[in-house]
């Protein structure tokens, strides 16, 4: 078999367990690929040997025939997992040699699978960014490209090499995770899938935390049935993780049926934005039509409190990322400043994280700290989590009413050119306007790649679904990628 890179999850496990191809083939294909693709900036700490150790062992498995579905399976780990002996840094300076003694439930239940891991990925600084422009490694580059341009795009963020990655073959799959959409926005960017799960559906122990009410893990895959298949692995509950939910992980493969007859998707009218691009409007129009074909009754909903989704979410997310923060000090582990003759330990304090955070994660930590501050606590940080309350109930009421799930676009543009909107940090937050609302309530969402503008770059749709209720959404994208068909893939420049 050529081109074993190329395989998705499930080809590479019939494969796989066909005789077909052993794990090692795929690994050192993948790592082939990785090593020709510096210029994409995706993978910024390689762990070939890791990798081939684990292949063995997963061939081994694979031959005793005890061998779950992700077993042999070559995957990239975003940085912002800790990884037992490798770098975690988070894309942050301030962790510059911090190599955990332990392992994150997630990356660990993927290990324990069989998922081979092929080394850590890109992402914006603390994943505290829209496009993997803030990551002390340097930008992920998309392997898109517009037309003819020779412009480098954004893979979106902040698991924008994860998605990079995905996109252009280098793994057949990745973790992400997604605190306002950071695993959506950068599929739809790349013309790959990305499912966040309910919030509690994914163990947060071990992941580096941003804003801990609002972070969840997730899979990054090629499509949707991968997606099905990789969730499951990676889902389940973690007595270490207070707000890990304790319900069993049904198998969502087998619950892509394709029949989506009777099912209710509702279209919220407040998601049609001013300024938004005509082909994310015909596209997200498209996508109902597929769907109405398919047998789902397509409802006009309202969401009401979606204008105030994007200033709640920056109010609780600095919040949270302010008081996560604190703990990176100098002392204990990670970045240390030089220290001048005669400063004392609150100077050690501010020339670390001075030296140690980026200008982003700086500006965030400053908003969190303000609105959490003694006079503005009630003005900001409270009015923000009645606004949140607010946004949830939206949900709950139209879910009440019978609607099943509910179709928006994933992002309002295509990926834009790197540099372009990092100036602008209000610009850059408004990439985050349909995703947002997704974590603020605690649900599942997920992007599906469903078609491409006028300049070849890929645009994608967001369901967003029930609580828990990740196998009845994974099935309305199943069906929504069958009809939409989209097959196009990034011509190889890198």
């Amino acid at each position: 078999m050529s081109d074993l890179n190329k395989l998705t999850i499930a080809e590479a496990r019939d494969a796989l367990r066909n005789g077909d191809t052993t794990s090692v083939a795929l690994t050192e294909a993948c790592l082939a690929a990785i090593d020709s693709a510096d210029a994409l900036g995706a993978f910024v700490h390689k762990t070939p040997e890791i990798a081939l150790d684990r292949a063995k062992a997963a061939d081994a498995r694979i031959a005793a025939g005890d061998a779950p579905d992700m077993c042999g399976i070559p995957v990239g780990i975003k940085d912002l997992f800790c990884t037992e002996g490798v770098p975690s840094q988070a894309a942050s300076r301030i962790l510059e040699g911090f190599k955990p003694e332990y392992e994150s439930t997630v990356s660990g239940q993927l290990k324990d699978a069989g998922a081979v891991m092929l080394g850590k990925l890109n992402m914006d600084e603390f994943a505290m960014g829209s496009s993997n422009e803030t990551s002390v490694y340097g930008n992920a580059v998309n392997p898109w490209k517009a037309g003819n341009g020779e412009d480098l795009l954004t893979p979106g963020g902040s698991s924008g090499g994860s998605a990079s990655a995905v996109a252009a073959d280098l793994c057949l799959a990745a973790t992400g995770t997604d605190t306002g959409g950071s695993i959506r926005q950068p599929a739809a960017f790349t013309g790959i899938v990305g499912l966040k799960p309910t919030y509690g559906r994914c163990s947060r122990w071990g992941i580096v935390a941003f804003a801990s009410s609002l972070d969840q893990a997730g899979p990054m895959t090629k499509t949707v049935r991968d997606a099905a298949i990789m969730g499951a692995a990676m889902m389940g509950h973690d007595p270490k993780d207070s707000t890990s939910a304790d319900l069993a992980v049904p198998d969502f493969e087998a619950m892509l049926t394709g029949d989506i007859r009777g099912k209710v998707i509702g279209i919220p009218k407040e998601y049609r934005m001013d300024g938004m691009p005509e082909e994310i409007e015909t596209l997200w129009h498209q996508g109902a039509e597929m769907l109405r074909d398919a047998g789902a009754e397509i409802r006009d909903i309202s969401l009401p409190h979606t204008k105030y989704a994007l200033p709640a979410y920056y109010v609780v997310a600095p919040a949270e990322a302010s008081s996560n923060l604190a703990r990176y000090d100098g002392v204990r582990f990670g970045h240390r400043a030089k220290l001048g003759h005669g400063d004392g330990i609150t100077e050690m304090y501010e020339k670390t994280r001075a030296e140690g955070f980026g200008a982003e994660v700086q500006r965030r930590v400053m908003i969190g700290t303000y609105v959490l501050s003694a006079g503005f606590y009630d003005a900001y940080y409270n009015r923000a989590r009645k606004v949140r309350a607010l946004i949830k109930k939206d949900f709950e009421d139209v879910f009440a009413e019978g609607v099943d799930s509910i179709l928006t676009p994933a992002t309002p543009s295509a990926a834009f050119e790197l540099g372009k909107e990092v100036s602008d940090p209000v610009e850059m937050y408004l990439n985050d306007v349909f995703t947002v609302t997704v974590n603020l309530a605690g649900l599942p969402g997920v992007a599906v790649p469903t078609g491409v503008d006028k300049q070849g770059l890929p645009l994608g749709l967001q369901l967003i679904g029930r609580p828990w209720e990740e196998g009845d959404l994974l099935n309305t994208a199943y069906t929504l990628e069958n009809a939409a068909q989209f097959v196009a893939k990034p011509a190889k420049w890198w």
